[in-house]
């Protein structure tokens, strides 16, 4: 499964993440996680030690210059379209356990929109090389927008998940991202309702975007958004918290599921 999450920031996305990272690798499948959001903590989400010592590899000007024929820092200019990209997770990629790695790709934060520089060539590449080469299970953490993705490999996202909470904000902004997914040929969108006070929260969510599909919802839970808040997960869930995560879960497995059957 090829699996990106996107929403507002502070919403939860990076603890749904690593929770769908170790479940993945609990069902006895290797795992790919990306954190694609510069200022997520998904390394910490999955308890992985320094995690914030790791350099985005956005952040690495050498690598970037020499698989992109660019200048360390330098604007404009030519510079390579479709560098080699597929050594590039095991050389970097750290390991988790024997089952999950993390690969730590940042962001490329300039004024304006659409930047074509010699980092985000770079990141395009690479994650087309993630979501259309590799055979492992990957999660995507991703900043509310989907920079990272582009049409020669939206197609191939089995899911983009879409946590949102009870608010106005947070819903305009899952109105946003599946326009900007529509936009480069993403079909397959899935909402997650989190801090779900009841069913009011539940209601008012499906009302709100009723052209969604909904995978599950997670309960407010202070536990586990003082967790959120602090960038780690939190182990020891409440049982109906887990089993709410567990429910998403199985929903996008079974999506995945339901289309590999068409495909045949």
């Amino acid at each position: 499964m090829k699996i990106a999450v996107s929403g507002k920031g502070g919403v939860g996305k990076t603890t749904l993440s690593a929770f769908l990272v170790k479940w993945f690798a609990e069902q006895g499948n290797k795992v790919l996680a990306i954190d694609a959001d510069p200022d997520a903590n998904l390394g910490h989400g999955l308890g992985i030690k320094d995690a914030s010592n790791i350099v985005p590899i956005a952040k690495m000007k050498d690598l970037v210059a020499e698989r992109t024929e660019s200048v360390p820092g330098s604007f404009g200019g030519f510079f390579k379209l479709n560098p080699q990209v597929d050594d590039l997770p095991e050389k970097l990629a750290v390991s988790s356990g024997d089952r999950i790695r993390l690969m730590v790709m940042g962001g490329v934060k300039k004024g304006g929109t659409g930047c074509v520089c010699p980092e985000s060539v770079l990141l395009k590449n690479l994650v087309q090389h993630l979501i259309l080469r590799r055979d492992e299970v990957v999660v995507m953490d991703m900043e509310a927008g989907i920079e990272h993705l582009g049409r020669g490999t939206s197609k191939a996202v089995d899911c983009l998940v879409v946590v949102v909470e009870p608010g106005r904000r947070s819903i305009e902004t899952a109105l946003r991202i599946k326009e900007l997914g529509m936009d480069i040929g993403l079909s397959n969108f899935a909402l997650v309702g989190n801090k779900v006070r009841g069913d009011k929260d539940r209601e008012f969510l499906k009302e709100n975007l009723p052209e969604y599909r909904f995978l599950g919802f997670i309960p407010y839970d202070d536990g586990l958004i003082e967790a959120d808040l602090r960038g780690i997960f939190p182990e020891q869930l409440r049982e109906e918290t887990r089993k709410c995560f567990e429910e998403i879960a199985m929903n996008l497995q079974s999506l995945r599921t339901v289309a590999a059957s068409r495909e045949t």
